[in-house]
């Protein structure tokens, strides 16, 4: 569990990422994460770069988790990232979306 006093930690706008960003998750509907998924980017050194394992029953919100991973190392550091999809119709709305 999030410990109380990193509860604002659940709301997409405390992980730092650009307004347009916030915008479009804002504008899916997309305000805050799951207590978990907060949890996984808390955890160790994920987000300087460290790997990260989870798992989650099949729309339990995996992706959102490695889109605020990718996100933020995308826009810290300037570099490219690779996201490997499963299928062509996933890759295809992940490539509209995140434009």
């Amino acid at each position: 569990n999030v410990p109380e006093d990193q509860a604002d930690k659940l709301l997409l706008a405390s992980w730092g990422l650009p307004k347009a960003v916030l915008e479009k998750y804002h504008s899916l509907g997309i305000v805050q994460m799951f207590e978990w998924q907060a949890e996984c980017l808390m955890l160790g050194q994920v987000l300087e770069g460290k790997n990260l394992v989870y798992s989650a029953p099949t729309s339990a919100g995996k992706t959102l988790v490695a889109e605020l991973l990718i996100l933020k190392r995308v826009l810290e550091t300037r570099k490219k990232a690779l996201l490997i999809l499963p299928f062509v119709s996933v890759a295809k709305e992940k490539k509209c979306y995140l434009q």
